[in-house]
């Protein structure tokens, strides 16, 4: 059987957990079994009991929940489909693919929220953040990441999706012919 896992990936603010919850009803609406992971539920999960610290802080312990993820997937029955909602682009490429490696995934979708710079500035400044997170000074830096920021594209398929406009059934078709095509990464 082939372990398969949906990258959702974008710039922080870039509509990545609307669409993988989105992703994920849709999904299970088809009889596949997918499950949200999402690196900022395991990161705020673990504030309280690690600390809300600096910058460098707040990268360990995204580097710490990036692993678990992984690590929790590798402990999946092949049947599952992890869907995946991180800003994948925090760390080296490299990073991701030992995590596939070692989860043993061979076949992987990107789903790639992409999002104007101002939006995702306006976005990060509106929304109610965890105190953990960057602080809203942070939208000027992100605004300059939004602009330069692109899926990684050579782990799989890419399938782009306009994150400022409301997901529509598309994107659920898309994920799921390609979960049933025949094409695996190469390991």
């Amino acid at each position: 059987m082939t372990r398969s896992v949906v990258i959702v990936n974008g710039v922080p603010a870039s509509g990545k957990s609307t669409i993988s919850r989105y992703i994920v009803s849709g999904l299970l609406a088809r009889d596949l079994g997918a499950v949200p992971l999402g690196l900022d539920t395991i990161k705020e999960a673990l504030y309280p009991e690690l600390g809300i610290g600096d910058r460098e802080h707040n990268r360990m312990l995204g580097r710490a929940s990036y692993a678990a993820i992984f690590n929790t997937i590798a402990e999946f029955p092949d049947e599952l489909v992890p869907v995946v909602d991180a800003w994948h682009g925090f760390q080296p490429r490299s990073v991701l693919e030992a995590h596939l490696t070692a989860a043993r995934v061979s076949k992987v979708i990107e789903v790639w929220c992409s999002v104007s710079p101002e939006v995702a500035r306006r976005r990060y400044l509106q929304r109610d953040r965890h105190p953990g997170h960057p602080p809203a000074s942070y939208a000027d830096e992100l605004k300059e990441l939004a602009s330069k920021a692109e899926a990684f594209g050579d782990f799989g398929p890419v399938i782009k999706v306009d994150a400022e406009a409301p997901p529509d059934d598309n994107i659920v078709e898309r994920i799921f012919a390609e979960l049933r095509s025949s094409t695996a990464r190469a390991t």
